[in-house]
């Protein structure tokens, strides 16, 4: 856990250093704002995310307005270590999958990371243009930041998925656990960015008329489905 909060400040100090003239550090710290049993809770919700509720909890600040709970303090809020760390494990997993095939070279790192990098910013990308043809609207340092940590939860199936193949349990198995993760990571994402892509009546100034809810809908599904394509790229190694 100490190597993962040295690397989490690392990382947060980067992202200020870089990122503080965009987003508030105070939003950065929010998504970094996690605990033990957090960290635990979520990552069984991301394995297992049949049965649950997924409703966020809001609090009110000291001058009376609106916000989101902290991870810490809702397993549903998204954060930015778990995917950050995911994303680690990643690399360092897809090195030492290399390494026992014996085609590992210094290099397989930066690749890997790269890869990793450009299926995030993918997604990240597509998520963020239908949030605009749509007119889905949010607070851009916050709405920017939950799409990344959503983005990068699919780490931890693709982490699963790989451990599976180092324990050599069999194409069959293989599959059944890569396809069990993919239905995993998009059952959760359905259900948390529907807070975002079709928000509660009261939650929004202008009110979704039926074609815009059926067309958010059909883009909710889309987000979905093409996380086996992600996931699918960042399991060969």
């Amino acid at each position: 856990m100490q190597l993962g909060q040295s690397a989490v400040a690392a990382g947060q100090d980067y992202v200020q250093k870089n990122l503080g003239g965009l987003i508030p550090v105070s939003v950065m710290k929010y998504h970094f704002n996690v605990s033990n049993s957090y960290v635990v809770k979520k990552i069984r919700l991301l394995l297992f995310p049949w049965r649950h509720k997924w409703s966020r909890r809001v609090h009110r600040t000291e001058n009376g307005q609106p916000e989101w709970q902290p991870p810490r303090d809702d397993v549903n809020s998204p954060d930015l270590y778990i995917p950050l760390m995911a994303l680690v494990t990643y690399i360092l997993l897809a090195a030492l999958y290399s390494g026992l095939q014996a085609r590992f070279h210094p290099e397989i790192l930066g690749i890997t990371a790269s890869k990793a990098l450009a299926v995030v910013l993918l997604d990240f990308i597509f998520v963020k243009l239908g949030c605009y043809f749509l007119n889905i609207q949010g607070g851009m340092s916050n709405q920017v930041l939950d799409v990344l940590a959503y983005d990068g939860y699919k780490f931890v199936g693709v982490i699963m998925t790989l451990i599976a193949g180092l324990l050599n349990v069999g194409r069959t198995l293989y599959s059944l656990v890569f396809l069990y993760s993919f239905f995993a990571t998009a059952f959760f994402l359905l259900r948390s960015l529907r807070h975002m892509v079709l928000p509660d009546a009261s939650a929004t100034a202008a009110p979704v008329n039926p074609a815009q809810r059926s067309r958010r809908i059909t883009f909710l599904f889309l987000v979905a489905v093409t996380q086996i394509v992600y996931m699918g790229i960042l399991v060969r190694v």
